[in-house]
């Protein structure tokens, strides 16, 4: 059974740089979190589990919830690193984990030329992250604002947002006013919502 923490680990021993600097943006913007630590978790049936044990319910619970009552733990984010064919914009969405994704469909409510994935040189050059950790938090390393956030209108449905702190073998439950209220103003990026 995975356990839940408050906050921050108590020893950093066999932890990522990048992980220890997202505690400390959290920690000085006075953010609440729970913390999960788990194996790396690289599909969206892991991050399944690991937002049943927020909830503190099994898997089988969770599954039979709605999705209105799945929004008091924490909506399960597909994190998605996008870019334009000509590789000079780039984009971050953050989509529920059970929303079909359809570039068409973003595209237009953008205003760019066809969307595809960005690659992993990109991903750790603008996010310092690796892929399978694709994280809102990774904008933190972003200061030249080079990525845009997207942000599917279902997030921000759920009173609970989950994400990795730019590593996959740690979760952490948040609420979603303090993501778009404290985080994302302090790490200067500022999100557009897109309907998908």
């Amino acid at each position: 059974m995975l356990t839940i923490y408050k906050g921050r680990p108590e020893d950093f021993d066999g932890r990522q740089e990048r992980e220890r600097r997202v505690y400390e943006l959290l920690d000085g913007i006075g953010v609440e979190y729970d913390r999960l630590d788990h194996e790396a978790a690289m599909t969206m049936e892991v991050c399944a589990e690991i937002n049943a044990a927020f909830g503190r319910m099994t898997l089988e619970e969770f599954k039979l919830e709605s999705s209105e009552e799945r929004t008091r733990h924490a909506i399960i984010c597909k994190n998605l690193f996008l870019c334009n064919k000509q590789r000079t914009r780039f984009y971050l969405l953050m989509i529920p984990g059970d929303k079909k994704f359809l570039t068409k469909n973003l595209s237009a409510q953008i205003n760019s030329a066809r969307l595809s994935f960005a690659g992993e040189e990109d991903m750790l050059r603008y996010l310092d992250i690796t892929p399978g950790s694709v994280s809102v938090m990774g904008l933190m390393n972003d200061k030249d604002n080079a990525v845009q956030l997207l942000i599917d209108s279902d997030v921000l449905k759920s009173e609970y947002v989950g994400c990795h702190p730019c590593i996959n073998t740690s979760s952490l439950r948040m609420r979603t006013r303090d993501l778009i209220e404290k985080i994302l103003p302090a790490i200067h990026h500022e999100p557009i919502i897109v309907t998908l």
